[in-house]
């Protein structure tokens, strides 16, 4: 329970928070829908991003104690207040070139207006996000060094596949291309910019990582902290781009910021712990296709956020996809552990 406890201390505070906010605007009866609301957001975020939990203690697992740290504090505050709270008013103050001032009062006194000028901007987030975890998912695959293969027939395939220069990308880019023809010509631009942005974001990232990887021969001080802040810093763009799907979703089931941020950032609290929970116990490493199953709902994420831009997905249904992967992957695991141990 020690890895969970802020978290529920974090519950308790923002729940406490928005019920007084809910209070403020309608009474006891605006408290209590505040609360209701604020805890489905929350349940709504763990589970759209319990596969996000899983990919973060993969790359976490190899940072030292100061950089889990750093992910506890600096990446929480960044997740929660940054990319719930701040990217969608900077999303709004840009595209309808209002300064930010006012669209935090647009988002408390008007948040209908708020919530239909951040939606009318779905694709563009959906491509630039769609097409980052799409890197993230085919990059897992595509990498002919994996030894270990839960689908062995698929993936050993792909795996071979990575041996071609730049695979990745290349299917990166014909999927957007294809995906440009559910978006109105009028629009085919800006979307086409945007998912282009979330490639070019991703090989930044990646590119400063190996610019920063550890040295095994040196052992210099140093070059470990630049190593884990490359990795801090694709932790904190992966997180983003979970995020994004999240934040425009949850104006279906309100339009009050103040309880979106509130529920959101409990989800984000609770995904945060269950990541180290991970890293701590050694979860991944005795559930052998558990990170299997997380990429393959990142890449099934992916594929919704870029097919959202044309039909309406219920987050419902992007969580249980996510949810049944997961399950999925460590019934798998537990099966293979015990045919090992019976051989």
């Amino acid at each position: 329970m020690k890895h969970f406890t802020f978290s529920f201390v974090f519950t308790a505070v923002a729940l406490a928070l928005v019920g007084m906010w809910g209070f403020h605007l309608n009474g006891v009866s605006g408290a209590l829908a505040a609360v209701t609301l604020a805890a489905v957001l929350a349940a709504m975020e763990v589970s759209l991003s319990f596969d996000n939990a899983v990919v973060n203690a993969g790359v976490l697992k190899t940072m030292n104690h100061f950089w889990r740290m750093m992910f506890l504090t600096v990446g929480i505050l960044v997740a929660v207040f940054g990319m719930r709270l701040v990217f969608p008013i900077v999303i709004v103050s840009v595209a309808a070139d209002i300064g930010m001032v006012d669209v935090v009062k647009m988002a408390l006194s008007q948040p209908d207006e708020y919530a239909a000028r951040l939606t009318a901007h779905h694709a563009e987030v959906s491509a630039f996000g769609g097409m980052f975890l799409l890197l993230v998912f085919l990059n897992y695959f595509f990498d002919d060094e994996k030894q270990t293969h839960w689908f062995h027939w698929l993936e050993s395939r792909l795996g071979g596949l990575g041996r071609i220069d730049a695979i990745s990308v290349l299917v990166a880019l014909l999927t957007l291309m294809g995906t440009l023809q559910w978006v109105e010509p009028s629009h085919q631009f800006v979307v086409l910019m945007a998912g282009v942005w979330g490639i070019l974001t991703y090989l930044l990232v990646d590119c400063l990582a190996a610019l920063l990887e550890q040295d095994e021969d040196s052992g210099h001080g140093q070059v470990v902290r630049r190593a884990g802040l490359g990795a801090f810093m694709y932790l904190e763009v992966l997180d983003a781009s979970f995020s994004f799907d999240g934040v425009i979703g949850a104006f279906a089931i309100t339009k009050d910021i103040v309880i979106i941020m509130s529920g959101l950032g409990i989800g984000a609290m609770f995904v945060r712990s269950i990541t180290i929970y991970l890293v701590e116990k050694g979860t991944l490493d005795e559930y052998v296709f558990l990170e299997h199953g997380a990429h393959y709902a990142i890449g099934a994420l992916a594929l919704i956020m870029l097919a959202s831009m044309k039909w309406h997905i219920p987050e419902l249904f992007t969580g249980l996809i996510g949810i049944a992967l997961i399950v999925l992957s460590v019934w798998s695991s537990i099966r293979y552990s015990k045919t090992q141990a019976a051989n």
